[in-house]
């Protein structure tokens, strides 16, 4: 120790040291009192420790200056300019601790030294290289040089090279020993969760909010202090293990308040920086499934949760009919009826109530690892977070098929509505610190992430086929639209895995599935987008060397600057955020985007993984658990049925009624059960604030998608997930929260729908689009688009330009596409305008039930005049994309009416064996494909002879002629196979096979009739 200053002098006995002539007297007084881990003395050997077992002042030699020492050599008064002295111990292991009553004025610095340290009248402890000290007078800290530190008075205290302050020396000598013998069995996982975690969770008992508990945090700080670090690791990953554990498989009570109390402490501990950063680097996702935190789970049996309790009346929708539609009457609501569900809407609000708790608890987690505000040194949490993240994403990316490795879908729902929470929050806080920002409301992903390299999108597939292809193909307008060049270097390496992927994608092109599931399915993944291959060059981007130039003005050598991109962990705070000359993960901005800012650049990777994360999962989940509400659904048509049976069922059948009423018991129970099921599930999955979390995605998706359109030929970088969870967003809105919750009552709905039917319209035919699915999903989903009234008025809203496009998009020939989906699209626009062609279902089909009354072929005609328009002025105004278009369709048709008859002769002759076959049902099904297919190309051709006559009436027109005949040709053809009696036609349909239920003589006859007197009446005006 060192002093310098004067002080007054203790009343006891004392002597004299001195290395120099004695100077004048300038004093300065400290009572030292050393001690190992707590203790004032040792006895014994003790490891890490050279010297005597009682600690005192070394009075013979390592001092240095005038100092008079007490008699005990625990005390010590300085009379020189810069005094110093050492103790009698030498330690070099360990965690050693020493007390010091400071009981004067003046500057002193009290610390640690090596035996190297020379002290003189000008150095002392703390002035040397290989020595400590802190001066509690200056409160600063020394190790040659010297910083602010610490708070005036306290006790000082050294963590390895760290120095810090603690409480009273009594109660820390205490916990040293405390912790000293009990550090080795904090290790324990059955000890951490008897003993430590009851501990913890009895301090949280007191109520409260968890900042009024500060124990924890004090505890938290004693174990990085007095414990070794690895045992501090271990004990902290053994506690959160625990924590998780006792979430998961603690049972639902009706107040949750097990599920309140785990996760109150897992917010505790996490409140402490130092261990959240460790838990985050090396727990949390490496160790744990800690998405668990982020999972409410649904209890099996009702009794278990005590929604009885809660949900004392139950209730359910009577609005739907026999075969399976909903009711379109208004029927008036019986008294009884409605105090029931009135009743059983205030016990899910009592429930909603109790789960809107936890899903609070939930966020404030993500609130504490998403802070970027952390006062400790290195990554703030919210970097630690987002590489951890990253590779969360990746892992259940790369391993759809490996369940094992995979997040369950349910955990993944829950925690991406905690996620979107959180994030908004952080978002909206930007926005008020910086007023110029976008709210979060306005959230959108900026193209350039899709390209600079600087987010890492795996084996994803992008719009535009292959990274590395884009890249080359691309790295003109990448250099003229974002200042980006491709270091030459970096193209040649991967020049090889082209060649090999070219040779790949030739043979593996025949097994793409020719169409995407329709809207509302999650897209399937192609097992051709797995290979090895593509996986490196999908990555490329990733480890490609960039360079950024000066915008707007000519390129020079000398401007060009190599920015190489890093893998997700290696990843900086700088290299996301970006610093000044470094726009971080906004590298590469085009000319297309605004100048201003969006929000902090963290948060924007962030809302990409949330955006993935539900195409990967979410989404599929989401449709899984309407099948209860569909159960609820068949149940109570069941129950309706029966008491309708009872109530008719004759007196004298006591037999019959008593087997009616245990049905109409059974029912009854089951329902009670489904419907305080259904209620967990409508709170915690279909509730209004996610259904406005996944409309809120929805937004996201479009506005991502019309920046990057902006881009032009940089819009084919965008990953094709994007396209994907706009369409299935929308679905799940209009399919899976209704009718709990409306889409129609969200705000801007209008103008949403509006904008998807845009980016439908524009990109079903997108040439910048090269991927087979998702071209065939688009399509697909413009297709279910003009399904139905509300959306099809969208389509009808969106600018005359784009509707003329599309349209001229619909008319091209089929030969050189996909045309089936296409066909449809007409067909639909046209359905409710043909002759005998405003059914919704076929006549002879209307005794039967549907299998889904919901699929968009049997919704109720509603025909587009305002399409038809513009279909009929594109083939009257341009002379050579109506015969190409024609010609087409009736190629089409003669192929596909000539394999319906060749299919039906081989099931005839199979009928007619006298051995028992059965006819394949696959078979079965493309017959009746082949035959949906014939009756649309006949409406498509019915279509255009009533909207454009003259193309096959004019015989100024080179092609009509050609076109007459030919569909002459085809009607006769038709009329021959299906009109004559007891022919091949004839003796199928009367077989009545399944699979074959459309087949039928009326759809086909009158859509050729349609054809027939249209161009009758026509040529007689046309006369």
């Amino acid at each position: 120790m060192t002093s310098r200053g004067a002080g007054t002098a203790f009343s006891r006995k004392n002597y004299r040291l001195s290395t120099e002539p004695e100077k004048s007297k300038v004093t300065g007084r400290v009572l030292y009192m050393p001690c190992e881990k707590g203790a004032l003395w040792v006895q014994g050997v003790a490891e890490g420790r050279l010297g005597p077992s009682t600690v005192v002042l070394d009075h013979t030699s390592g001092f240095e200056g005038l100092l008079l020492v007490d008699d005990d050599l625990l005390g010590v008064i300085g009379h020189s300019n810069f005094g110093s002295i050492r103790a009698t111990t030498c330690v070099y292991k360990g965690k050693w601790i020493y007390e010091v009553l400071i009981s004067s004025q003046g500057l002193m610095q009290i610390g640690w030294c090596t035996l190297n340290c020379r002290f003189n009248q000008e150095e002392g402890v703390g002035d040397t290289p290989d020595s400590y000290a802190y001066d509690g007078n200056r409160v600063r800290k020394w190790n040659v040089t010297t910083t602010n530190y610490g708070k005036e008075g306290k006790l000082v205290e050294k963590d390895t090279s760290m120095w810090q302050l603690q409480g009273e020396p009594t109660v820390l000598i205490t916990l040293a020993h405390i912790f000293n013998y009990f550090s080795p069995l904090m290790c324990k996982v059955y000890l951490v969760e008897d003993v430590l975690m009851t501990f913890l969770l009895s301090i949280l008992e007191r109520g409260g909010a968890v900042e009024a508990h500060p124990l924890i945090q004090q505890l938290l700080d004693l174990m990085w202090l007095l414990m070794e670090e690895y045992e501090v690791h271990e004990c902290l990953k053994q506690l959160l293990m625990s924590l998780l554990r006792a979430y998961r498989f603690s049972p639902i009570i009706p107040d949750l308040g097990l599920q309140i109390h785990y996760l109150r402490l897992t917010i505790a501990v996490l409140k402490h920086e130092k261990s959240r950063k460790y838990l985050l680097s090396n727990v949390l996702f490496d160790v744990l499934r800690s998405v668990v935190f982020f999972y409410i789970k649904s209890p099996l049996r009702v009794e278990e949760a005590g929604l009885q309790e809660l949900i004392p009346t139950t209730w359910w929708p009577n609005r739907f009919t026999k075969e399976g539609k909903e009711s379109k009457e208004v029927k008036e609501e019986s008294a009884e009826e409605r105090l029931r569900r009135r009743a059983y809407e205030r016990g899910c609000q009592r429930l909603k109530k109790r789960i809107e708790v936890v899903e609070g608890l939930q966020v404030q987690i993500l609130k504490l690892l998403l802070n970027n505000k952390d006062r400790g040194g290195g990554e703030a949490s919210r970097y630690i977070f987002l590489n951890k993240f990253r590779k969360f994403l990746q892992e259940n990316a790369s391993n759809r098929g490996n369940l094992a490795v995979l997040c369950p879908p349910e955990y993944m729902v829950c925690f991406l509505h905690r996620l979107i929470a959180a994030l908004r929050y952080f978002w909206d806080g930007h926005k008020v610190k910086t007023p110029a920002s976008l709210s979060s409301e306005e959230a959108y992903v900026p193209p350039q992430l899709f390209y600079n390299g600087k987010v890492d999108y795996f084996d994803l597939q992008r719009l535009g086929g292959l990274l590395s292809h884009l890249k080359k193909t691309l790295k003109d307008d990448l250099a003229a639209k974002a200042n980006i060049l491709i270091d030459p270097a970096e193209l040649q390496a991967v020049t090889m895995d082209d060649l090999d992927e070219d040779e790949e994608s030739a043979t593996s092109a025949a097994q793409r599935p020719s169409a995407a599931l329709a809207i509302g399915g999650a897209l399937a993944r192609p097992a051709w987008l797995s290979s090895p291959t593509l996986g490196r060059a999908n990555r490329f981007l990733s480890t490609a060397a960039v360079s950024l130039m000066n915008p707007r003005r000519p390129l020079g050598a000398l401007e060009k600057i190599k920015v190489l991109t890093l893998r997700a962990e290696q990843r900086t705070r700088e290299d996301i955020e970006g610093t000044h000359g470094n726009d971080g993960l906004l590298l590469g901005k085009p000319p297309e985007e605004p100048d201003q800012p969006i929000t902090e650049n963290s948060l924007l990777e962030v809302l990409d993984g949330i955006v993935m994360m539900y195409n990967l999962s979410v989404h599929q989940q989401l449709g899984k658990m309407v099948g209860v509400s569909d159960d609820v659904n068949e149940y109570a048509m069941a129950l309706k049925d029966t008491e309708e049976k009872i109530s008719r069922c004759p007196k004298r059948r006591r037999d019959i009624h008593e087997e009616l009423l245990k049905s109409q018991k059974v029912f009854s129970e089951k329902l009670n059960h489904l419907s305080r099921r259904l209620a967990w599930i409508n709170v915690t999955i279909y509730s209004k604030e996610k259904m406005q979390d996944i409309y809120w995605l929805l937004r996201v998706c479009i506005r991502t998608i019309e920046h990057g359109d902006r881009t032009g030929s940089l819009f084919a970088f965008m990953p094709e997930f994007y396209l994907s969870v706009a369409m299935n967003s929308y679905s799940a809105l209009k399919n899976y929260f209704s009718p709990v919750n409306s889409m129609e009552e969200l705000p801007g709905y209008e103008e949403t729908l509006m904008r998807l039917a845009a980016i439908l319209a524009k990109h079903f035919a997108d040439s910048r689009i090269v991927g087979t699915d998702i071209r065939d999903s688009l399509m697909q989903a413009l297709a279910s688009y003009v399904c139905y009234p509300h959306s099809l008025r969208a389509v009808e809203r969106i600018p005359e330009e784009q509707r003329i496009s599309m349209m001229k998009n619909l008319l091209a020939p089929y030969e050189q596409r996909p045309w089936a989906q296409t066909n449809w699209i007409l067909v639909r626009l046209w359905r409710g305008c043909g002759f005998g062609y405003r059914y919704t279902r076929l006549p002879h089909l209307l005794k039967t039930k549907p299998e889904d009354a919901s699929l968009p072929s049997l919704q109720k005609p509603c025909p587009s005049t305002l399409l038809q328009r513009h279909m009929a002025e594109l083939l009257r105004s341009d002379r050579d994309l109506a015969p190409s278009f024609l010609n087409s369709v009736l190629n089409q048709l003669n192929w596909a009416f000539s394999e319906f008859i060749g299919m039906i002769q081989e099931i005839q002759q199979a009928a007619e064996r006298l051995e028992r076959n059965f006819v394949d049902s696959r078979q079965l099904k493309v017959c009746a494909t082949c035959f949906d297919l014939s009756v649309s190309l006949l409406r498509v051709l019915e279509m255009t002879v009533t909207l454009a006559p003259e193309i096959f009436l004019d015989w100024n027109r080179p092609s009509s002629e050609l076109l007459l005949r030919r569909l002459a040709q085809l009607l006769n053809q038709v009329l021959n196979r299906v009109t004559a009696e007891r022919n091949l036609f004839d003796r199928v349909v009367n077989l009545r096979l399944p699979g074959l239920e459309s087949v039928d003589h009326y759809p086909i006859l009158v859509a050729v009739t349609g054809i027939l007197v249209r161009l009758l009446v026509d040529t007689d005006v046309q006369g």
